[in-house]
């Protein structure tokens, strides 16, 4: 869709050059959303390709992924073979409601800003401890894990003006046992509940729920939880106004898939963990 309202387009190339920021300003990646709907409120578009990030950078501790990286980078990713977690990648990438040609120009930084409770990337990254770093408007930068970046519906921790930068995967994370759940109310929809779970060589184990929530919800046990210890978990910790509802689901029934998703992932870890 054509922006009409625009007037300017800048074209940083290192921060040094972001311009300052005013009302009507916005960050130009994929530009997936932003050219999906109007926005008649914008003026100028920040545009961040010639920043040129690198999409994808491993270091002998994390997988840094560029804000900017694109769907299709991520999933096209050669992960080493101890990379346990690594089929979650391609998971999450294929439980975007989009086309493999969204995927050439939508971001993982996008999909973090937009806060929706079906980003996939959303999922991933919080799943595997991700930590976002944010440009701050005024100078400097913050870190926070993706599972606080996101603070709801459409809502996250960036003030006007913040760019995020990056997200940091630590390669401890990529070596975890995994599974994965997700479901939908159609075959190819919008998910309506996305599990994640996670499993240390102790015996530790991770839940992340997204999707059925209006954020991400991490859940840790000390020692692999029985079915009643992680339903109560999941009831104490998800209350019932955290449910997300929209058509894609509503919340009783999105309730309901958690605890059913949880349970599966907590059988299929247990019984890899078993000799």
């Amino acid at each position: 869709m054509d922006l009409n309202t625009i007037t300017a387009v800048a074209h940083p190339q290192t921060r040094a050059q972001l311009p300052a920021w005013t009302a009507g300003d916005a960050w130009l990646a994929g530009g997936t959303w932003l050219f999906s709907e109007p926005q008649v409120h914008l003026r100028r578009l920040i545009d961040l390709t010639d920043l040129k990030w690198p999409a994808l950078t491993i270091t002998d501790s994390h997988l840094s992924i560029a804000a900017t990286c694109t769907v299709a980078q991520l999933d096209g990713l050669a992960c080493p073979p101890d990379w346990l977690a690594a089929p979650l990648i391609g998971q999450c990438c294929r439980a975007f409601l989009a086309s493999f040609k969204i995927w050439k120009t939508a971001t993982v930084g996008g999909n973090l800003c937009m806060s929706l409770p079906a980003g996939p990337m959303i999922s991933l990254t919080s799943a595997l401890d991700g930590v976002c770093t944010v440009w701050k408007a005024g100078g400097g930068e913050q870190k926070l894990p993706v599972v606080d970046f996101v603070t709801g519906n459409q809502r996250n921790r960036l003030m006007p003006g913040d760019l995020l930068r990056q997200i940091d995967i630590p390669l401890a994370a990529l070596r975890r046992r995994s599974a994965f759940r997700q479901i939908s109310l159609a075959p190819v929809g919008r998910s309506a509940a996305l599990l994640i779970g996670n499993l240390d060589a102790d015996g530790a184990l991770a839940l992340t729920i997204t999707a059925s929530t209006v954020r991400p919800i991490r859940l840790r046990f000390p020692k692999p939880p029985d079915t009643n210890a992680l339903r109560a978990a999941i009831s104490d910790e998800v209350t019932d106004e955290l449910y997300h509802t929209d058509i894609h689901g509503k919340p009783l029934w999105r309730k309901h898939m958690t605890l059913r998703l949880a349970e599966e992932i907590r059988g299929e870890l247990l019984g890899m963990a078993r000799p």
